[in-house]
């Protein structure tokens, strides 16, 4: 950063759950490292707790997920009046945020990296990333551009959101939680995959859900969870002896709250969005299939006897 640290800083990271969690980092670095600066998050109002709860700076709501004209106007008043932007989330809504908020310095991933190509147009100040490493990472390289003395990950406290103000999940302390859903069907391990390692797992076994998902969890054949929102969802995996899941949201909650967990993964790479800090933890094909179907049984049951032995 060649500049005097701005008065006031927009971040970009609209969703989802999982790419919020996997940004909160890179947000908490540049708060500690420009204490001057007031820090904004445009973000989708589903995500803005956690924003507010854990990186401790203050949501902007932006409801973009459908796009109306209504809604690109609301977003168009509230990001305005910004000199600095980092879009951490590389797709042309985002850039457009970071365009509109009238910031003169625009900072983003390079060209090569993000998927929606045009984004870069809107870049000014675009970040080199070493693509081998976890988009963790990813993020804090692009923070590092625009403050260099940012060093390494800082130590996020992800717990006081996982506080369950009416003390009625505590009876599902301490077991095994299962998480059948994932945002993509390639993503999902088969249902009939999780309903035999329920099985074998036995009345420790609690099977947690999001919107939708409902009817996959019973299907497994495990006690389910009552519906949840983000908070209690938080509550129930802090407090759970082991998690299991594929590359989706809570997983990484999960990760980003310290408890033991079970990747499972297929079409994507763990080396990038597996969950942070417990890599070891993987089951993955995606070095050779890139099909869940491939994960077995067997080698889930396996990496449970380990954990437990540690």
């Amino acid at each position: 950063m060649t500049d005097a640290a701005p008065q006031r800083l927009l971040v970009i990271r609209l969703s989802a759950f999982g790419d919020v969690i996997h940004t909160i980092p890179a947000v908490v670095a540049l708060r500690d490292a420009l204490p001057q600066t007031a820090i904004a998050w445009a973000v989708e109002p589903a995500y803005a707790e956690l924003v507010e709860i854990v990186a401790r700076v203050k949501a902007i709501r932006v409801s973009l997920k459908r796009w109306s004209f209504a809604r690109i106007a609301a977003a168009w008043r509230d990001v305005r009046g910004f000199p600095t932007a980092i879009d951490f989330q590389g797709l042309l809504k985002s850039a457009l945020i970071a365009r509109v908020s009238g910031a003169g310095q625009r900072y983003g991933f390079a060209r090569d990296v993000i998927r929606e190509k045009p984004a870069a147009l809107f870049v000014n100040r675009p970040a080199t990333i070493d693509r081998s490493t976890h988009v963790v990472e990813w993020n804090l390289e692009l923070a590092r551009t625009f403050v260099p003395a940012i060093a390494g990950v800082p130590q996020v406290d992800f717990t006081p959101f996982a506080k369950d103000p009416s003390g009625q999940l505590a009876r599902f302390a301490n077991r095994i939680v299962l998480l059948p859903g994932a945002g993509k069907p390639g993503k999902q391990w088969p249902a009939a995959r999780f309903a035999e390692l329920a099985k074998r797992i036995g009345s420790d076994a609690l099977v947690v859900w999001g919107p939708g998902e409902e009817g996959l969890a019973r299907a497994i054949g495990a006690e389910v969870a009552p519906a949840t929102n983000f908070r209690e969802l938080a509550s129930v995996l802090r407090h759970a002896r082991l998690v299991i899941g594929a590359d989706t949201g809570p997983l990484h909650l999960a990760a980003a709250l310290g408890t033991p967990l079970i990747g499972l993964y297929g079409p994507t790479d763990p080396a990038r969005n597996g969950p942070y800090g417990q890599l070891d933890r993987v089951l993955s094909t995606f070095s050779r299939t890139k099909s869940m179907d491939d994960i077995a049984v067997d080698d889930v049951m396996q990496l449970i006897l380990k954990i437990n032995a540690r």
